[in-house]
């Protein structure tokens, strides 16, 4: 029998009330989100209860949303797969900033680049990370390069415009 998005949607509503909520086909993927203080356990449920197998990390990823209201600043997107079933789910979590959610290293190997990645460029601190330092960027760096505050490019290029990126230029 193949998974079906109900049956996803009424285990972890059964195990986690309204800690999960949101449940919904989203480009052919579905999605739900969970708060932060519980994303370790739906993770861990979704990967271990044998109904579910969600055993693949697909992606982790971080997202700053400048405009929301303070305790939805961040999200932290989890991609996971069942490749028994072929079904993808997308697990979204909203942090306030500054970010702060527990590290699914413990579950999942592959998510330590991943967490560092998200630490790297937008500031999000993974609790329990075995070695959160920085990935991509020098250490010398203070700043977060994908947080919305920073400008794309340097300022006195004309050639590009925030603008088309979904940034507003900083008026000075």
């Amino acid at each position: 029998m193949a998974l079906e998005t109900t049956f996803i949607q009424e285990k972890l509503s059964q195990k986690f009330g309204n800690n999960v909520l949101n449940f919904k086909m989203k480009r052919d993927i579905f999605s739900l989100e969970a708060t932060s203080s519980t994303i370790h356990e739906v993770i861990q449920t979704l990967k271990e209860d044998e109904s579910l197998n969600f055993h693949f990390l697909t992606d982790l990823t971080g997202i700053h949303f400048p405009d929301n209201d303070e305790n939805h600043q961040f999200a932290v997107v989890y991609q996971l797969h069942n490749w028994i079933e072929n079904v993808r789910i997308r697990v979204k979590t909203f942090l306030p900033d500054p970010a702060a959610v527990e590290t699914v290293t413990d579950l999942f190997l592959c998510a330590n680049w991943m967490e560092r990645e998200a630490w790297d460029f937008f500031g999000i601190d993974f609790k329990g990370h075995p070695q959160l330092k920085r990935i991509l960027n020098m250490d010398e760096m203070v700043s977060h390069p994908m947080r919305k505050e920073f400008p794309m490019e340097d300022s006195g290029r004309t050639d590009k415009d925030d603008r088309f990126f979904g940034r507003t230029p900083v008026n000075n």
